[in-house]
């Protein structure tokens, strides 16, 4: 009989152990959120292009909104001009939870997600419109929900406004034309193989160095898009000529640091996260109103523009680079979703 008891004491303990730590757990889960303690919190958002940009605008006003629906206990530091880092760095840095937020082109993503290179193909989309439906709808989201294993919350898709081509020497109307044009491109592989098909000279430098370039005759040409053709007054760079070839949509992208994410009290993380996923239109917007305005700017600065252009001679010629590239980055299942959706 006293065995039998010493057993059953013996059992009842161990059940009353076992249930205290299944509560501990439920109660740890529990407490996996950050507790909000009601402090404020200082975020720093970067990029890499000026202060008059719709990267900035757009951020201005995801700052003002976060702030008013806060009540002021988050308060975002905008950083344009690279001022925190290049946008190689300010993706890194989102991934170390040095930099809380960051608008920058999908180019330094590629570094953790290889298939967004995709992006990159030289006439992908068969407009901006496809473009967009394309990357607000699954294959979009599909791209930024990969981003969270790299520390990375990927919030709403911007853009940049398509590439263009502009140069010193004469007007390119056809892929002749750009015969051994020294070109100024993005240290970027696949726009340097699409030049190299088209027969230009391709030369990647970064952008303050391409400007000196420019001027000194280092290189003849160089594409982005309209904005930047403005806003950094190419036509003082012995930029002549801009051709509105469109070879490159130019996608950018709203992101946070998964680190500063999970370190807010979950309310206020998940009103940053809501006006990220919605500035991407409002960016969106702000470049087509401004390409308008720029593309005016830039004629009236004597920059001879060349507006209809044949594009399909130059679609033909960087066929190649579609297939070049599928092994290195595999973007080939993404790529043929891309195609079939337009």
């Amino acid at each position: 009989m006293k065995r039998n008891l010493l057993l059953t004491l013996l059992m009842a303990f161990v059940l009353v152990i076992a249930s205290a730590c299944g509560g501990a757990d439920d109660g740890a889960s529990d407490d996996a959120e950050v507790a909000d303690d009601g402090k404020d919190y200082v975020l720093q958002a970067g990029h890499s292009l000026p202060n008059d940009h719709p990267y900035q605008i757009a951020l201005e006003q995801m700052a003002k909104n976060i702030d008013e629906r806060t009540d002021g206990r988050v308060t975002i530091e905008i950083f344009p001009n690279s001022e925190i880092g290049a946008e190689k760095e300010l993706t890194e840095g989102m991934t170390l939870g040095t930099v809380d937020l960051v608008v920058s082109s999908t180019a330094p993503v590629t570094n953790f997600i290889p298939e967004l290179a995709v992006l990159d193909l030289p006439f992908l989309f068969k407009d901006r419109d496809a473009a967009v439906e394309i990357l607000e709808g699954d294959i979009g989201q599909g791209m930024l929900d990969k981003m969270e294993d790299h520390g990375i919350v990927g919030l709403s898709w911007a853009e940049n406004g398509y590439r263009h081509v502009t140069n010193s020497k004469h007007p390119i109307e056809k892929p002749e034309d750009l015969a051994g044009l020294k070109i100024r491109t993005q240290e970027n592989p696949i726009h340097i193989s699409a030049f190299e098909e088209l027969g230009a000279q391709p030369t990647p430098m970064a952008w303050d160095e391409a400007l000196t370039g420019l001027q000194q005759g280092v290189v003849d040409a160089q594409e982005n898009p309209i904005i930047v053709a403005d806003q950094f007054s190419l036509h003082e760079a012995n930029q002549d000529y801009m051709s509105l070839t469109g070879h490159v949509y130019s996608v950018a992208v709203f992101m946070m640091s998964k680190q500063t994410y999970d370190e807010l009290p979950k309310e206020l993380a998940d009103i940053v996260v809501e006006e990220g996923e919605a500035i991407g239109s409002v960016q969106r917007d702000l470049i087509v109103e401004m390409e308008a305005e720029s593309l005016e700017k830039v004629k009236e600065n004597g920059i001879e523009v060349i507006e209809d252009i044949d594009v399909a001679p130059f679609q033909e010629v960087v066929k190649p680079v579609y297939d070049e590239f599928q092994d290195e980055y595999g973007y080939e299942e993404v790529l043929n979703e891309i195609l079939e959706a337009q």
